[in-house]
């Protein structure tokens, strides 16, 4: 069964800088910089045919190109910290892209997505890290924003399951209307 979701990938140069945030911090199990991707939508662990049609639902969206920028960190877990990530601002053109990909999962036959969409971009694993130690690391890197990049494609991506994420892989490619691949900009398909 794979374990399934959908993300737009992080460039090189962005990837580099959102690594520099990376230091020694107690509990932190850091995730490797080819491994940052921001999930659209997590599909979890599905038979091969839903998986299938999940491909081909994602392949129906239509978005044009658009401007992401990754911006100060946060923490999921309050009070018992489990997860370090920087935030991504999308604005509207992230928001209906990502949408789309709830609509399309539940075209497909999937529940809905019971959290609300967070954009983010996972930067380490916590375990036992205490509150006043991410707190100083929050305030010290809470300037922190990446130049803007431009979101041309997002991916449908698979993972090891039960792992707790990585190594990825794509399983399927789908530009964005402007982007390097759209051939229909210049009357070709």
């Amino acid at each position: 069964m794979p374990r399934l979701f959908a993300a737009i990938e992080l460039p090189e140069e962005i990837a580099d800088g959102v690594a520099r945030l990376r230091q020694p911090l107690p509990g932190a199990r850091w995730l490797e910089r080819k491994s940052y991707h921001m999930t659209l939508r997590f599909f979890g662990d599905v038979e091969v045919s839903v998986a299938r049609e999940i491909a081909a639902e994602l392949a129906s969206i239509d978005r044009h190109i658009f401007e992401l920028t990754c911006t100060e960190p946060g923490v999921f877990g309050g009070a018992d910290p489990r997860a370090l990530w920087v935030g991504v601002d999308g604005g509207e053109p992230l928001l209906e892209l990502q949408r789309d990909v709830e609509r399309a999962a539940r075209r497909a036959g999937l529940p809905a997505e019971k959290r609300p969409f967070r954009a983010h971009v996972t930067l380490a694993r916590l375990q036992y890290s205490r509150v006043e130690v991410i707190a100083r690391y929050l305030g010290r890197h809470g300037a922190f924003r990446s130049p803007p990049f431009t979101a041309t494609r997002f991916v449908l991506m698979s993972s090891r399951p039960f792992t707790g994420g990585g190594p990825y892989g794509i399983v399927e490619e789908y530009p964005l209307i402007g982007g390097e691949w759209d051939f229909d900009e210049y009357g070709a398909s």
